[in-house]
């Protein structure tokens, strides 16, 4: 499986259960979201956009993601934590290799700006994805371990030693909406996951 399979794998509402372990405290902090995760294809207008944006040729893609999220985290104070957002991904694969390459994002893991990152499939065909940041780094590991169940590690560095562990379960949602059109069918999905304000994925999706 390459990396484009793994995300088309990704697509649909998915509800995350997620645990997260800050180190220097030595505290635990759980929560959940709701992801909505739409697949775009290599000549879709915001995978070009991104592309051009991280001055990519946009040729070199062969697609990408569309994620929204809404959560909460154990933490939260009431009225003070507005967590939602959404993000796009463009698969840059390096030369003949799939399974190898560049994943451009609108958003970032551990900092909310526009980065790129590096990923292979390791020889479980999990999707790893590491990230440098001005002052951070990130390591993240998705992988199936059924079709409708999708589970991801992930563990942030700061400069300085703070650091974070997290892992998520997370279930696809079975979804049956009537409506005439693929079109009707992701703006009636997207509009699901905006009105269910009180999920959340910590440090993004």
């Amino acid at each position: 499986m390459d990396a484009m399979e793994f995300f088309q794998l990704s697509a649909g509402k998915w509800r995350s259960q997620r645990a997260t372990h800050h180190l220097a405290f030595k505290r635990s902090e759980t929560g959940e979201s709701d992801i909505q995760v739409e697949t775009l294809d290599a000549d879709h207008p915001e995978i070009i956009e991104l592309c051009q944006y991280h001055e990519i040729d946009p040729s070199l893609s062969v697609g990408g993601s569309r994620v929204r999220w809404l959560g909460t985290m154990a933490w939260d104070r009431e009225g003070e934590e507005n967590h939602q957002g959404k993000t796009i991904f463009a698969i840059v694969p390096d030369g003949d290799n799939p399974r190898v390459g560049k994943l451009l994002r609108e958003r970032g893991y551990a900092e909310i700006v526009p980065v790129v990152g590096l990923f292979h499939m390791d020889d479980e065909d999990g999707l790893v994805l590491t990230t440098e940041y001005e002052t951070m780094s990130s390591i993240e590991r998705f992988w199936f371990a059924s079709p409708n169940m999708r589970m991801r590690t992930s563990t942030v560095k700061r400069f300085g030693g703070f650091s974070t562990a997290s892992f998520c379960t997370e279930t696809r949602i079975e979804t049956s909406v009537e409506v005439s059109s693929t079109e009707e069918v992701r703006e009636k999905q997207g509009q699901d996951v905006l009105e269910k304000r009180q999920f959340y994925s910590v440090l993004g999706w």
